[in-house]
């Protein structure tokens, strides 16, 4: 039985993007309804699902609601919950459509997420508390070497890589150095050096994590490490992942691959944003309203300009 309309993101099929009305089921004794007034898009995950080029994934099925970066308000909540009405929350999707798939649902102006999944959020934060997701994803690639060290290069300079690149200053206390091929990407002025790769002089580096999403880097990374280095894949690769084995093997290489975040990630990520050692600045450089989302998929996929792009639900 459906419990409310409301508008949403479908990818109705692979190349076809919709903005109309979704079903919602009532939400469950352990669910929240949130209003949504910001999501995020990624470029990487919501590019391989709009495009048919996502690998067999749990859930993966037309059509389908996209979205794991939404930050709004609760409207309903079960009873002695502790998210009250009017709360401010990140949430990571949404279990609730009936006549769509939820993979993963948050792209929406109305969204039911389990309570446990929910993070409270101060206000202030506004439409920068979508990147909470991949700041998240950043703490656990951070975990995932930890007993490696830190972070000393780290390939790709998008949102993710400059979120990585802020934290392991942030928990480590060490600037890493940052491979970027696109100049636009390459800003002056930072606490770390970011180099296009053909400019970086070091060959002997230690622990490299990779954020690009490009399979092909392994052997351009591989090449500059020193002997029993670590290697983390941090992106999400829809290819091959393959090597030029002897490199590797000369050097005894470390290969780790970092996941998905877990619970304690997104936490950890909200306390820092939350109290202001984590900076959000300068990584949100596109809003558009839901309005125009379809010109918004378009910019975040195509333009390299846009660095992190938002949609606005508010206006519905």
């Amino acid at each position: 039985m459906t419990y409310k309309k409301t508008t949403a993101v479908i990818f109705e099929k692979p190349g076809a993007l919709e903005l109309r009305a979704a079903s919602l089921r009532a939400p469950s004794t352990n669910e929240c309804l949130v209003e949504s007034h910001w999501s995020g898009i990624s470029t990487g995950t919501e590019r391989l699902m709009l495009t048919g080029q996502m690998p067999p994934f749990p859930g993966l099925g037309y059509p389908l609601v996209p979205g794991y970066e939404t930050v709004g308000k609760i409207l309903e909540s079960p009873k002695g919950s502790n998210f009250e009405p009017g709360t401010y929350v990140f949430a990571p999707g949404s279990v609730g459509f009936t006549d769509a798939k939820n993979l993963f649902g948050g792209s929406a102006r109305h969204i039911i997420c389990r309570e446990d999944k929910l993070i409270a959020l101060p206000e202030k934060l506004g439409s920068t508390g979508v990147l909470l997701a991949l700041a998240a994803t950043a703490l656990h690639i951070l975990r995932r070497c930890e007993v490696a060290g830190p972070p000393e290069l780290i390939v790709g300079h998008g949102a993710l890589g400059q979120l990585l690149a802020r934290l392991t200053r942030i928990v480590h206390g060490v600037s890493p150095t940052v491979w970027e091929r696109d100049p636009a990407r390459r800003p002056a002025n930072l606490d770390y050096m970011v180099y296009d790769a053909e400019q970086d002089p070091r060959y002997d580096y230690g622990v490299v994590c990779d954020v690009s999403g490009s399979a092909s880097a392994l052997n351009q990374m591989i090449a500059r490490c020193k002997p029993g280095a670590t290697v983390v894949m941090g992106g999400f690769y829809s290819t091959a992942a393959t090597f030029n084995f002897p490199p590797a093997f000369i050097r005894e290489i470390n290969l780790l691959v970092s996941a998905e975040w877990q619970p304690q990630d997104l936490k950890e990520a909200a306390r820092l944003a939350s109290d202001g050692t984590l900076d959000f600045s300068q990584l949100i450089t596109d809003v558009l309203p839901v309005n125009q989302a379809a010109q918004a998929y378009d910019r975040a996929f195509n333009e390299s300009s846009c660095l992190k792009m938002v949609i606005d639900w508010r206006s519905i």
